[in-house]
């Protein structure tokens, strides 16, 4: 238990992601950053070399692919009165604490205890508290100021009436800086700059007062008078604020806990937990721009992923769904928002499309009817069931009419402008071994295919075949639930036949005319286990493949590419060796819907254990993992790892 403040405790993990660092430039990608409330903006703690009166940053989303704005945008200076000297931290001990409600650092001498809270009130406003408490017998009378300076990134600092108001040409957000129940005397900017200097602070011997500074950074399609309301109440009793923000995620972390498996439900396990809600909340972003409904980033700590994809998109529902179906469903509905009349779903958007440009090129696999599915069986809403179906059958319909090239309703990957890159990216698995020699065929003018019919696909478009009679069902669609159930079972037996090959006892890609196999063993095989498609007998030789460690039973199982594959590159390979944690999910699951659930544990065990970093405080849950030694590999603060963590140990 930690006793932040005298009027409340806090019942959360603490120090779950390492936040120190004081970014060097706006570019600088080598410290983590704290968000929530879907803001797109984050912070840090200075670096134990930095003793600050503030925090890191932050680091602004709004602009380029995320920038850093300054070392800290707001830092306290104090100068004891008598002698203007200014207060020197280098004797103040430093402790700081995150929580998945806010970042607190305590700095104390013999003399001043100086406490402070960084908060988010809302989507748009981040509040911080200084406590200063006067632990000496003497009267000490000190001269507040903030400072700040920011970076070369655009932002121009002017101020406008008693607030500094921070403005750039490269974003159309409004970044304002106010201070709250104190009396200014002083306000001086330059184009980089800024001071506030308070009225003086006279602290009898154990007496107590307390600072408060906002920030806030708007998109103009909020009202920012309202946004300054909310923001002047909250700030005459911050405290109570940042117990709301304590209670929703105590609420969070203790729904997801007391749903877990019987096989993950000690603290350690609770810590991943945290871990995997906060990576999660720190990629969460609120409607801007292009983006009309909140979703989640695939991490924002690489430059290239501040916006939504499909197949990520449709991954965090699930997850979230667990503790937010009102997120959830957002998230679903940011990439329905850019369907198209013929049921074409794009591959990816951003915010501002002058920074990067939505990818009409391709789509990714049809996972969506399984998320709304998802979503669903946690809070009942059929009106969401009714306001998602005939898009989800619009969007599986499209499968059929734009990459099927031979019309035996077994449909390949594709891509809109006929290129073989953006085609491989619409499997998802952009440079699997199973499309080295992979070529496009064309059955129109705008309908293009790879020369190879994929297991996945068919088995994911199986899936929501299933996925859509149960939703048809509830929504009293029962001619079309019907439809769905015998095309299921025609397509059950086509997947059978035609991928499953006998002598291997493993589902493969095949030449789009079905008489040949790309005997390329991947993470693709055991995807019909997971949906449910293969027979008893073909999921017994799946999963003793699976099993066997000469090919997925690697230290971090369930890998990406057979380990005995010549092509097998478990280093920087992508998708020709590395561990996904998506794909080892539908493994898992696949063992567990065939009633192998000793194997299915102890590879979850396994994925958890010997992952880099995932059990430790402090490191971040990475995009993928080196099979063999269990490194971290590519982003940081991967959101779809994180939610196939969340989901195995829900055991979802």
């Amino acid at each position: 238990m930690q006793n932040p403040e005298d009027s409340f405790s806090i019942f959360l993990p603490t120090n779950i992601l390492d936040y120190r660092g004081t970014p060097s430039s706006p570019g600088d990608r080598s410290s983590l950053a704290f968000s929530d409330q879907g803001a797109w903006f984050a912070y840090g703690f200075p670096s134990a070399e930095e003793k600050t009166l503030g925090f890191s940053g932050p680091f602004l989303m709004t602009q380029g692919q995320g920038e850093w704005s300054s070392k800290a945008l707001s830092h306290l200076e104090l100068i004891y009165k008598g002698t203007q000297e200014k207060l020197d931290l280098h004797d103040f001990s430093n402790s700081q604490t995150s929580y998945n409600s806010h970042l607190k650092q305590v700095l104390e001498n013999e003399k001043l205890k100086i406490d402070q809270n960084l908060f988010f009130n809302s989507p748009h406003s981040a509040i911080i508290t200084t406590k200063i408490t006067n632990l000496s017998n003497e009267v000490v009378t000190l001269q507040p100021d903030w400072h700040g300076t920011a970076f070369s990134t655009g932002l121009q600092i002017t101020k406008e009436e008693n607030t500094i108001s921070l403005k750039t040409d490269r974003s159309s957000a409004k970044g304002i800086i106010q201070v709250f129940e104190s009396v200014i005397k002083n306000i001086i900017t330059s184009d980089s700059s800024y001071s506030i200097s308070l009225k003086d602070i006279k602290l009898e011997a154990d007496e107590t007062t307390t600072l408060t500074i906002a920030h806030t950074f708007i998109f103009p399609e909020y009202d920012v008078v309202v946004e300054q309301q909310e923001l002047e109440l909250s700030a005459k009793n911050p405290q109570r604020q940042l117990q709301k923000r304590i209670e929703e995620k105590t609420w969070q972390l203790s729904t997801l806990n007391n749903n877990l498996d019987t096989n993950w439900r000690d603290g350690t396990y609770k810590d991943l937990v945290a871990k995997t809600v906060l990576t999660l909340q720190n990629n969460t972003r609120i409607p801007a721009g292009e983006l009309k409904h909140a979703g989640i980033f695939p991490s924002y700590h690489y430059k290239w992923f501040l916006g939504f994809w499909a197949w990520d998109s449709w991954k965090h529902a699930v997850a979230v769904s667990h503790y937010n179906t009102v997120l959830a469903k957002s998230q679903i509905k940011a990439m329905y928002d850019f369907q198209l009349d013929n049921g074409f779903i794009v591959d990816c958007i951003y915010r501002d499309t002058t920074i990067e440009k939505h990818n009409y090129r391709n789509t990714k696999p049809p996972l969506s009817g399984w998320a709304v599915w998802k979503v669903y069986t946690q809070d009942g809403d059929v009106d969401f069931l009714k306001e998602m179906y005939p898009k989800i059958v619009k969007q599986h319909n499209w499968w059929y009419n734009f990459r099927d090239f031979d019309k035996d309703s077994l449909c390949e990957y594709g891509s809109t402008d006929g290129t073989l890159v953006a085609a491989k990216w619409e499997s998802g698995m952009d440079n699997a071994v199973r499309f080295d020699h992979s070529e496009m065929v064309k059955s129109s003018q705008t309908v293009f295919s790879l020369n190879q019919e994929s297991v996945d696909l068919n088995a994911y478009l199986y899936a929501e075949k299933i996925y859509l009679v149960k939703i048809a069902e509830v929504v009293a669609e029962n001619e079309a639930a019907k439809v769905y159930r015998a095309e299921a079972e025609d397509l059950k037996i086509k997947i059978q036949k035609q991928f499953y090959d006998e002598k291997s006892g493993w589902f493969y890609d095949t030449s789009i005319s079905g008489d040949s196999f790309i005997h390329v063993m991947g993470c693709e095989g055991w995807t019909p286990l997971w949906a449910n498609v293969a027979t008893d007998k073909q999921a017994e030789a799946v999963k003793n493949n699976m099993i066997n460690p000469n090919f997925f039973n690697t230290k971090v199982p369930f890998q990406t590419l057979s380990a005995s594959h010549p092509s097998f590159n478990p280093d920087r390979g992508y998708w020709r060796g590395p561990l996904w944690l998506d794909q080892a999910y539908f493994g898992v699951v696949g063992l567990h819907n065939y009633g192998y659930h000793e194997e299915a544990y102890k590879a979850t065990y396994k994925l958890i254990h010997n992952a880099e970093g995932v059990l430790g405080k402090g490191t971040s849950i990475r995009e993928n993992y080196q099979p063999i030694t269990g490194k971290g590999l590519e982003s940081e603060n991967f959101s779809w790892s994180a939610g196939h963590y969340l989901l195995l140990l829900l055991n979802e």
